[in-house]
């Protein structure tokens, strides 16, 4: 019933829609999913508006994949990671080869991720219920740590990069005590410095600016893939990170199951960790598969996994499940622990259009490579208006305000001052993405143990999180420190 046309038909539309937006920098699959779930009110038939919504949702986080290697413009947050070693792959020539690691892995790792949707959810859930402000402050920690420990760059410089992207944090209304802080009296900054927009600005318009400045262009070499790409190298290439790619979807969907976490935090933690598992951690950043596979594996899987607790308890992982979450209530599915005894026919449909999505995602992300492969292939000039243009489009898009088009553009300049003084610009990011969520959990927690730090190491997960962020940073250190004795040994 579900490969029916009245079904089938509004899915593969919905699939080109999320293709579109999640290539436009700035339009996020939050929002796509946001301006299409009107549209199912008017669909009698769940099956057909469940299809719409997880087709966009999916798609458009691959999508994001599609300017951050070709442009260095990652189309959604998820697709940060991805920049690291896809837009060098492209500056090799290899960006075909690069787009299609991140198509088929995209599709395994939501593929694997709706599998243990469907077998251990109840259980994924009751995990990710048990943490509370303690455990999600050492989480926004951690993730502040794979930040610094993936960049390239010296670890002082990427922790300065992060906080600065924590101070960006901090304008707007404070979430805690609804005080403004650095807002200097001006209404526009209320509600804060949209992390988009300074995306944009930093990975978009900074990369225009340094090309401009160097005379020369990396991106119209990554519009040339001199690099060809055989069925036989790029399934090698997939079988041989088999592993990387499984523990990925595992991490991937476990992340997306913690409440506020998202596919953003995913692909950053399971790149993180691939670089500190691999056997050649230096080959990170330099346009190394594994620094493909990994974030791009594990940002589907957590969409997957985001729908964990939005079933079974009612607390969407993500933004683009909370916002579904209103769709599913329309067709009178309602989330909780009965709802596969309640629902089981309805649910069963949601999680079979969930894997046919993996499958159908193949071609119509060739397809959107195959598009985007001819765009990059213009003239110079005319990719950079391009990527000027898609950049003030997008960031004027996120909440029709010019104010975040000046905010892009000053991103822009200061990212190309940064990458001038060698501050990386991945950890700043991250610091804006977890700046509100280690600062909210610390203050709620404070206030709920009047002052005490105590319960932030003392509870079972907060001190196995603090342990883990610990040994991260110490283990290397000692490796290369017993490794530097063992060489002066005659």
């Amino acid at each position: 019933m579900l490969l029916k046309p009245s079904v089938l038909i509004p899915w593969l539309l919905g699939m080109a829609f999320g293709l579109f937006v999640g290539s436009t920098p700035g339009l996020t699959a939050t929002m796509a999913v946001a301006l299409i779930v009107p549209f199912t009110f008017y669909i009698p038939d769940p099956n057909t508006g469940l299809a719409l919504i997880l087709g966009i949702s999916f798609t458009a986080i691959f999508a994001g994949d599609i300017p951050a290697v070709y442009l260095r413009i990652p189309g959604t947050p998820a697709s940060a990671a991805g920049v690291l070693d896809g837009h060098e792959m492209a500056k090799q020539g290899k960006g075909r080869l690069a787009l299609l690691l991140d198509l088929y892995c995209s599709a395994i790792g939501g593929l694997i991720g709706t599998i243990l949707l469907i077998i251990i959810a109840p259980q994924i859930a009751r995990v990710a219920l048990r943490f509370s402000n303690y455990e999600y402050f050492w989480l926004g920690i951690l993730g502040l740590g794979v930040g610094a420990s993936v960049s390239r760059a010296p670890v002082l410089r990427s922790l300065i990069a992060a906080a600065l992207g924590m101070l960006l944090a901090t304008v707007g209304i404070d979430r805690v005590s609804g005080t403004a802080r650095f807002t200097f009296g001006q209404p526009s900054l209320s509600s804060g410095l949209d992390f988009i927009a300074i995306m944009i600005g930093l990975f978009g318009l900074s990369e225009v600016l340094r090309n401009l400045r160097l005379k020369e262009s990396s991106t119209t070499l990554v519009g040339r893939d001199t690099h060809k790409v055989s069925g036989v190298e790029l399934f090698s290439t997939l079988w041989r990170q088999r592993h990387l790619i499984l523990r990925s979807s595992f991490l991937g969907t476990f992340v997306g199951a913690l409440p506020g976490a998202g596919a953003d935090i995913a692909a950053w933690a399971s790149y993180g960790l691939a670089q500190k598992t691999s056997k050649k951690p230096e080959s990170f950043g330099t346009g190394c598969d594994e620094g493909v596979v990994a974030p791009t594996t594990a940002n589907n899987a957590a969409v997957a996994g985001a729908w964990v607790p939005a079933l079974v308890f009612g607390i969407p992982g993500d933004s683009v499940t909370a916002i579904a979450l209103g769709a599913l209530l329309m067709y009178d599915i309602k989330p909780g622990p009965l709802i596969f005894e309640q629902n089981g026919t309805k649910v069963q449909g949601l999680l079979l259009i969930a894997l046919i999505t993996q499958l159908l995602l193949i071609p119509a992300g060739w397809f959107g490579i195959r598009a985007f492969g001819v765009m990059m292939k213009l003239p110079r000039a005319v990719v950079y208006v391009s990527v000027l243009i898609f950049s003030v489009v997008g960031a004027f898009s996120l909440r029709n305000s010019m104010f975040d088009v000046w905010i892009m553009l000053a991103a822009g300049i200061g990212g190309c001052f940064l990458e001038a003084w060698k501050v990386p610009l991945p950890p700043l990011i991250l610091g804006l993405i977890l700046g509100p969520m280690v600062e909210e959990n610390l203050r709620t927690g404070l206030i709920k143990s009047d002052g005490s730090f105590w319960p932030f190491v003392t509870r079972p997960i907060s001190f196995a999180c603090a342990l883990a962020l610990g040994v991260a940073f110490v283990l290397p250190r000692l490796i290369k420190f017993f490794k530097a004795r063992d060489g002066d040994r005659p």
